[in-house]
């Protein structure tokens, strides 16, 4: 949406974008003009959290423009669509901005990057600071060259005038010339004058991470340097009892060794002096275990069998339904880990009573937190920087390794401390995307419509991240532990389990029933895309069922059930592009369908998929995937292409292979043999990302859009190459073989 540039008269009176004065009245006549009666509109994304315009952008006197952003980069592009916004609206080259990313010293508090929220949040904060810091420009200019502000335009970092005249920002700016609170409202550019925004622009974060420069936390190195490792307990249960450390104190480069209760930990001068302590250590020492965890092949009747919460979180069910013809189906989803490439990492350095921690968190100011009251710290005490991860997405063992090294370095005062877990610690203490019960059923009218629609989910908490210390292993495994905060499920409209658990489709007698479980029988939190993942790949599953019973094509069904004109557009183009109506299904390859827009409130993504089952031995192989996307106004539409792509992989990881392994004391699968994914002779022939733009909109979270209506069009597709229906996640080749009886 575009309005007027903001005029001097409009900067006075307080009725235009900005409310700044830059004559001769006093700043207390401006404040007095901004403190009317009428009630101001809330501030678009994060600037309601953090109102100041130099919280985003920062102009020195020589030109130099910074921009910062409370937001992380874990991949997703969000470094290059940010500059993108900043460049767009300020008039500026691309190269000439800096970016500063979450670091709890210098950047805005915008809590966790997460949800898909980089861009609604902010990149639509930076986007409208930008704008307010460009009219504010325009404004000085106005007033030092004695002209009116309509009769200037800005361009490459200055202010000109209609007879040539220019101004650049930096000449214009002087001591917290920024330091202005921003208004609801903001000049933005028309989207038809894009040079920047809009356009595919290589990301900025991709350099060093393909040619092996310092890309991530992992590949840290500062001056004076110490290495660390962790032992691990074998399990959650398991208990330090005893440890003789004099074979391990005698190695070479040993430092330290610290322990505190469980935690248990080696520092050494070099990364393999380090490791090679850490498994002599390990080996002395004896634990004290006891069976914890239930039955694996029991999992489903087990999170059935846990104390629920249950809460409608809609119910519109009406009485005395005729139904034509009725269905169930019950759907289940096993533990499922991160599985992040790089196992966890973290630096810190301990100085003069401060802690400084360079981490991959995804949430520096809530780590920071957790982290002080661990160490009995005041908050401004602790400082934590991000720094990329190589794998990262949700809540894996990031906070963790943070945790490790601010304990360990609190030891060594002045040394940095790098701690890396090891791939086995990764992956049997990271906590895990929950295990999942879904229950659905439906009636069908006479004319083959949807006429009641009952669901129900079963699931833990979505969320432990840190926020108190007892989120952090290193916290629990104290001689004076922190307990683990209470789980808590995360509100609808986002939600946790029950993301995503309320179809947009048109149904005129509903109920939705969220059963959320207290309980954790293993460690869980964040797994991108939360529940929808589960929740979608149970409802569109269900669609393409109940279109079969209707005597419909899957797309037309959903297309009969949709009222959202967003929704019916990505739907349409996706079953396009495939070539839908011309696909010719034959025995062992099938096509598949689904739909969803993200927490119903983000992006809108449709994915059809074909799939080949080889019927000898079970084994399924995404052949091609064909995606459509309304994220709302395109900045960088490569980066939404990879987002896309990124999450049909990733969830043809989860749908065809991935499940967390355990007995009754410990978790198994520790390795990738134990815990396979995604190989690279199983990645599909081709990936089509379909962009819808919608200029002027808001943006729309992206990141997360593809992971339930890919695992949804997968599971439809296997369905239709072997006409039988799966319903428990993942689909292995031995349960495909086991229910084709080949």
């Amino acid at each position: 949406m575009t309005s007027a540039l903001v005029t001097r008269r409009s900067v006075l009176a307080g009725t235009g974008a900005l409310v700044v004065s830059f004559s001769s009245i006093s700043r207390a006549l401006t404040q007095t003009l901004d403190t009317g009666q009428r009630e101001k509109p809330p501030l678009p994304g994060s600037l309601k959290e953090n109102p100041f315009l130099d919280s985003w952008i920062r102009i020195e006197a020589d030109g130099r423009i910074t921009i910062f952003t409370g937001k992380a980069e874990l991949g997703q592009g969000i470094k290059t669509a940010l500059l993108q916004v900043a460049a767009e609206q300020l008039d500026v080259p691309l190269a000439s901005l800096k970016l500063i990313t979450a670091d709890t010293s210098q950047t805005a508090n915008e809590g966790f990057t997460a949800g898909s929220h980089s861009m609604q949040d902010s990149g639509t904060a930076i986007l409208h600071a930008a704008a307010q810091a460009r009219a504010i420009l325009v404004v000085e200019a106005a007033k030092r060259l004695g002209v009116t502000e309509e009769t200037l335009k800005t361009k490459s970092g200055a202010v000109i005038a209609a007879d040539g005249r220019k101004l650049g920002y930096g000449e214009l700016v002087s001591e917290n010339f920024l330091h202005l609170e921003a208004q609801p409202q903001s000049p933005l550019k028309d989207p038809a004058s894009f040079t920047v925004m809009g356009k595919s622009t290589p990301r900025v974060d991709i350099p060093a991470k393909v040619t092996g420069g310092a890309a991530y936390v992992q590949d840290m190195r500062l001056p004076g340097m110490v290495h660390a490792r962790v032992v691990r307990p074998p399990s959650y249960s398991a208990s330090l009892t005893n440890v003789d450390t004099a074979g391990a104190e005698k190695l070479p480069g040993v430092i330290k060794i610290l322990r505190d209760g469980n935690f248990l930990a080696v520092v050494a001068e070099r990364e393999f002096q380090a490791i090679k302590a850490m498994r002599a250590l390990s080996a002395a020492a004896q634990w004290a275990q006891k069976p914890s965890l239930p039955k694996q092949s029991e999992l489903p009747a087990t999170v059935m069998a846990l104390p629920s919460q249950d809460t409608a979180i809609i119910d519109r069910r009406q009485e005395g339904i005729v139904a034509a013809k009725k269905l169930e189906a019950t759907c289940t989803r096993p533990y499922q880990a991160h599985g992040s490439i790089g196992p966890s990492c973290a630096v810190a350095v301990w100085n003069e009573e401060s802690m400084t921690i360079w981490t991959h968190t995804q949430g520096v100011y809530p780590d920071r937190q957790a982290i002080a009251q661990m160490l009995r710290l005041p908050p401004e005490k602790v400082r934590c920087i991000h720094v990329e991860g190589s794998g990262c997405y949700g809540h894996n063992g990031a906070d963790d390794a943070a945790a490790d090294a601010a304990l360990i370095a609190r030891s060594l005062p002045g040394r940095p401390v790098r701690v890396q877990w090891m791939r086995e610690q990764e992956h049997a203490w990271e906590p895990f995307g929950p295990a999942m019960v879904t229950k659905v059923s439906a009636a069908l009218d006479e004319a083959g419509d949807i006429a009641d629609w009952d669901y129900a989910v079963w699931s833990n908490t979505h969320s432990t991240r840190p926020g108190g210390a007892g989120s952090l292993l290193a916290a629990q495994h104290m001689a004076e532990p922190f307990a683990l905060p209470a789980p808590k499920p995360i509100p609808q409209p986002e939600g946790g389990g029950d993301r995503n658990a309320i179809p947009l489709y048109h149904l005129p007698s509903a109920r939705v029933m969220h059963h959320f479980l207290p309980a954790m029988p293993v460690r869980v939190s964040a797994l991108r895309s939360l529940g929808a993942y589960m929740n979608v790949f149970s409802i569109e599953s269900f669609m393409d069922e109940l279109a079969e019973a209707a005597g419909r094509d899957p797309v037309e069904f959903r297309l009969k059930h949709l009222d959202d004109v967003r929704a019916r557009d990505v739907v349409m183009l996706a079953s396009e592009r495939f070539g839908w109506d011309s696909f010719q299904r034959r025995l062992g390859r099938g096509c598949g369908f689904a739909f969803a827009r993200y927490k119903n409130l983000a992006a809108y993504c449709a994915i059809a998929a074909e799939v080949e089952v080889e019927r000898e031995t079970g084994r399924a192989r995404l052949v091609r995937a064909v995606a459509a996307v309304d994220s709302g106004q395109t900045v960088n539409p490569d980066g939404v292409i990879n987002q896309v792509e990124g999450a049909i992989l990733q969830s043809a990881s989860w749908t065809l292979y991935e499940s967390v392994g355990f007995d009754d004391t410990r978790i198994t699968s520790i390795d990738w043999s134990t815990y396979p994914i995604l190989r690279f002779d199983a990645v599909p022939a081709s990936v089509d990302v379909h962009i819808i733009d919608r200029p002027g909109q808001p943006f729309l979270g992206t990141g997360e859009t593809g992971q339930g209506p890919a695992a949804a069009a997968i599971a439809n597709a296997v369905a239709n190459a072997t006409g039988k229906r799966f319903r428990d996640l993942p689909l292995t080749r031995q349960r495909i073989k086991n229910v084709i009886g080949v």
